[in-house]
């Protein structure tokens, strides 16, 4: 997916329609992680519409759970266990989606400028 290390840098635009992709890619999988928790808060905790949005909207921004769960709903407050253990692998793969294309751009330049040190060094024991 991404170049080389023997490739060019991508150029600009191309760079920038890869960002726009890796950061399309994160937003949906942000819109279906709180999809999951609003169902799941609704459907297990027995919350509300509005209340489940928040819940799993400050869950998935770590903030915390904001209404406590009724201790008769012992599969809400498992699910609210998972979900959060799951909010925060997904707030990691997220922020590793959104960063992939900006550090392998930044390594790659690296190496390029890394190369061409290693070139010109050859170039002048050569003479």
């Amino acid at each position: 997916m991404y170049e080389r290390k023997h490739e060019p840098l991508l150029q600009k635009q191309a760079f920038v329609r890869r960002l726009g992709y890796n950061i399309l890619v994160a937003f949906e999988a942000l819109l279906v992680s709180l999809g999951l928790g609003i169902i799941g808060y609704h459907n297990l905790c027995h919350f509300s519409w509005i209340d489940s949005l928040l819940n799993a909207s400050m869950i998935l921004g770590g903030m915390g759970p904001v209404s406590p769960i009724d201790d008769e709903y012992i599969s809400g407050k498992v699910f609210a266990s998972f979900y959060a253990i799951f909010s925060g692998i997904g707030f990691v793969g997220g922020i590793s989606i959104l960063l992939a294309p900006i550090l392998h751009r930044i390594y790659h330049r690296f190496h390029i400028e890394d190369e061409l040190e290693k070139e010109t060094n050859r170039k002048k024991q050569r003479h």
